[in-house]
Parts: structure tokens; C-alpha cells; sequence
């Protein structure tokens, strides 16, 4: 693996290249324990997501879809799916499963979610292949490499243009999966970025209401590992595909930068403990969007330590960074809204203590108490939170009692992030509390120790169908 953090960038290949190098230049030995780990904590806890999102209704329309188009079963499994299905299906499947219900990680830096196309990509091809569990975390690692780096260098540019980063960096995810269990050289690798970014796709349109952003991550995940088999067919493809003028960054991200000279590897930023980006990704301890999740843990710490009730309330103010309140004009007519809606998200925090799958049916989204905190919620762009994203996803909340009180919170970083990780303990809990319901809490145990030691497998096949659902 090439390290280009000393070269000049008249020295260092463009971006493209960088990745690619890095992507085919990459085994497990040269991963740091910390990244390793933070692989396997990241493996659980998206396959978690994915089980659960089996059963959802954005999971359900795929499967009636492909009936619909003639899709025949096939031999691969995904999480919590009953029916096989070919690979690139199943990485469909898998990655709408994942993101379905807003509990899969995340990398700040790059606003991106890097699981929800990484897993279903590795678990399907890697089962297909029967590749070693060594080969399966590799490709998790270059993975997430390729969608936080370049996540990282398009945001929050690409945001503004409207663009949802997973759906659109996911294919090259997805590409780089492909490359390490197909084993491609680093020309190979090039080439199936190259087909991967004539499919990269995505739009912020879903906060007008919808299912569709659910199936971001499925439509990244599946012409990602599409771009890796056209690559072993023989299918050429453009190089520097990120960087050229007619390229990803220049059309997702906006020409005036030169996009040549960018280290990309360096983009976004990393934990103090290892140099690879899965060591510095997140996970959600609550079932919305990660930019209102600061301002829960504000709001829960203030009702837990002043001892207030939601009748105590007579305003909510939330200052945080622009992307975070421009969810605060959101509603929540859908399940989906609803877990983009700063009123709400905050309205149900107070009301239940928590913020849960449980917490977003229509009884909920209907509750008169429920519309009434949130209407006392208003947002605000705060200079300081905003100076400080992407870096932190900071929060500054005050909440003014119908005594006349004012209480004040700030959280610089919810919990979940690298620098406020939920223990093994937790993640253990989350993925039992998400996969037993599916899988019966007997498979869920084995699956979950399964993976665990998942760089030991001689085969990942077995934990695929593990993890199939009943």
C-alpha cells in the first residue's frame, strides 16, 4: 500500500489512482488492531440493521419487485431475508434492508454511511466466492475507506447540490469490495471505479417524503459489485474517474476546485488511534437521523438531571450547524420524515425518554402530545456549531420553563462517535435486541460470536446463511 502523506501533489497520482492503490495494495496484516476491530464492531452492527430491516416495507416492495420483473430465486443469502436471490440482488435487498430503519453507522467528516453498502456488498459477493473471513474484513476496511474518503472530499459541497453522499460514493464502496475479493491489481481496481461512477446516483429529494432513500445504499451496493464483475468480464472503463472535468467530483462537488492536486486518502479525518477511516465511523444508539442526535442527548440530559417533565416546557431552542436545522422545517406525515424531523425526533425524546423504532408508528406520528412539545422545538443556524462542521456535530440547546427557567446544554459530539463509543456490551445488546426477533435468540447468539471472530473463517458462506432469514 502506497503512502502518498509525504508526497507533493506533483508527485502523487490523482485521486483515483491513490484509492486504487490503496484498495489492491491492502491485506489484513497491514490493518492496525484498532481498525481491525473497529471492522468487526462495525460488521456487527450493520448487520444488525440489515436483520431487522428484513421486514420493513421499503425491503417488502424490492422482493414484490423483483417477482415482478422475473427474478428467479437464487443461491445467495442476505441478513433476515428468507428467499435467496442472485448477488446483485441480494445486495440490493441487503442494502435497503440496512439503512431502512435509520439505525445503520456513519462517518461524520463525510456525512455518509458507509455500512449500509459496505456489509451487504462483502456478505454477498464474499458468500458467492466463499472467500475467507480474512479476505471478508479487507474488503469491509477498503470499503469504508473509499466512502468516507471520498464522501469527505465532496461534503459538504455535494450536500448543497443535493445530493445524498451514500447513494452516490456507495458504488465506489461497493467497487472496492469487489476489487479485493476478486483480487484485482491496482489497474483493475481503476478500471471498476471507472464503471462504477456512470452508476452513481442519489438525491436529497427523499426529505419531501417517500421510501426511496432506503434503497440507496441496495442501488450503491448492487452496481458497485456490478462494476467489480464487468471489470473481471473484460469491460474497459475511464481512468481517473474522480478527478477528470467530466468526473464524479466535478458533477457532484462543483468544477472551481482542483480536484487533480487532492491527497485523497487524507480527506475527512481519523481517530488518534489508527489511520483507516472505519476507525473513526459512528454507530446510532437512536433510530433517526444522526444530525438530530446531539440535540437528543442535550434534551435527555436535561430532563434526567433538572428532573423536567415534558409539562415543565414552555420553549425549546436548538442552535446547531445548518444541515442539522434544515431537518428542523421536516415533518412527519411517514415513518421516514418523521426520522428526519428535528420537532419531532426531540418531541418523542422528551415524551418517551428515548427515540426507538417503536416510536415512529402513525399512533405515534399522530399523538396530540406528541405535536404539541413539538411545536414549542424551534431550530436556528448557530455560527459556532456551523464554523465547527464537519469536524464535530455540535449542538447548543436551551430549554426555557414555564417558570421563567432557562437550562443549557451543549454537546460537541453525540454518543455513538469514535470518541464516545457504545461498549461491546451495548453493541451485544443492540444486535440481540434487533436480530433475535428475526432469527430466534438462539442463531442470533451463534451468528453474533460467528462474527466476532469473523478474520478467523475459512469460509464466510456459512455465517451468510447464519444469518438468512427464517
Amino acid at each position: 500500500m502506497r503512502d502518498t502523506a509525504g508526497a507533493t501533489a506533483s508527485q502523487r497520482p490523482g485521486p483515483t489512482r491513490q484509492l486504487a492503490e490503496f484498495t489492491a495494495g491492502l491485506t489484513l496484516a497491514k490493518v492496525d488492531d484498532f481498525a481491525r476491530n473497529a471492522a468487526r464492531r462495525h460488521s456487527i452492527d450493520t448487520i444488525a440493521a440489515m436483520i431487522a430491516g428484513a421486514t420493513q416495507d421499503a425491503t417488502l416492495s424490492v422482493e414484490r419487485a423483483l417477482a415482478a420483473a422475473g427474478t428467479g430465486p437464487g443461491a445467495t443469502p442476505s441478513p433476515g431475508v428468507s428467499r435467496r436471490y442472485d448477488v446483485l440482488s441480494a445486495a440490493y435487498i441487503g442494502g435497503t434492508c440496512g439503512h431502512g430503519l435509520e439505525l445503520d453507522d456513519g462517518y461524520r467528516a463525510g456525512s455518509v454511511h458507509p455500512g449500509g453498502v459496505v456489509l451487504p456488498a462483502a456478505l454477498t459477493l464474499g458468500a458467492q466466492r466463499h472467500v475467507s473471513g480474512a479476505a471478508f474484513l479487507t474488503a469491509v476496511v477498503a470499503g469504508y475507506e473509499a466512502a468516507c474518503r471520498i464522501a469527505a472530499a465532496a461534503h459538504p459541497r455535494a450536500r448543497w447540490r443535493g445530493f445524498h453522499n451514500t447513494g452516490t460514493v456507495g458504488t465506489f464502496a461497493g467497487a472496492a469490495v469487489g476489487a479485493v475479493l476478486l483480487d484485482f491489481d491496482a489497474d483493475a481496481t481503476e478500471n471498476a471505479f471507472g464503471v462504477a461512477a456512470s452508476s452513481s446516483a442519489g438525491l436529497f429529494s427523499f426529505l419531501a417524503g417517500g421510501d426511496v432513500k432506503r434503497t440507496h445504499p441496495g442501488h450503491a451496493a448492487r452496481e458497485g459489485v456490478w462494476a467489480a464483475l464487468m471489470t473481471e468480464a473484460g469491460l474497459p472503463a475511464p481512468r481517473g474517474v474522480l478527478e477528470f472535468r467530466e468526473g464524479f467530483f466535478n458533477a457532484y462537488a462543483g468544477g472551481d476546485v482542483d480536484y487533480a492536486a487532492l491527497d485523497l486518502m487524507a480527506a475527512g479525518d481519523n481517530h488518534p488511534s489508527s489511520r483507516f477511516a472505519v476507525g473513526n465511523c459512528y454507530m446510532k444508539p437512536h433510530a433517526c437521523c444522526r444530525h438530530i442526535h446531539s440535540s437528543i442527548d442535550a434534551v435527555l440530559d436535561i430532563a434526567a438531571t433538572e428532573s423536567v417533565s415534558p409539562q415543565d416546557i414552555a420553549r425549546i431552542d436548538i442552535g446547531s450547524y445548518a444541515i442539522s436545522t434544515a431537518h428542523g422545517s421536516v415533518g412527519w406525515t411517514e415513518m421516514t420524515t418523521a426520522q428526519m424531523s428535528v420537532p419531532f425526533v426531540i418531541a418523542t425524546a422528551l415524551l418517551r425518554g428515548r427515540v426507538g423504532l417503536a416510536d415512529f408508528g402513525a399512533a405515534q406520528r399522530a399523538d396530540p402530545a406528541v405535536h404539541a412539545l413539538a411545536a414549542l422545538v424551534h431550530t436556528h443556524t448557530d455560527a459556532e456549531c456551523d464554523a465547527d462542521y464537519p469536524r464535530i456535530r455540535a449542538a447548543k440547546v436551551t430549554v426555557t420553563l414555564r417558570d421563567g427557567r432557562r437550562i443549557d446544554r451543549y454537546v460537541p459530539e453525540p454518543y455513538g462517535a469514535a470518541s464516545k463509543p457504545l461498549s461491546d456490551a451495548a453493541l451485544d445488546t443492540k444486535f440481540l435486541d434487533l436480530a433475535a426477533p428475526r432469527l430466534g435468540e438462539a442463531r442470533a447468539k451463534t451468528a453474533l460470536a460467528m462474527l466476532w471472530r469473523v478474520d478467523s473463517l475459512p469460509d464466510i458462506a456459512p455465517l451468510a446463511e447464519a444469518l438468512a432469514g427464517p
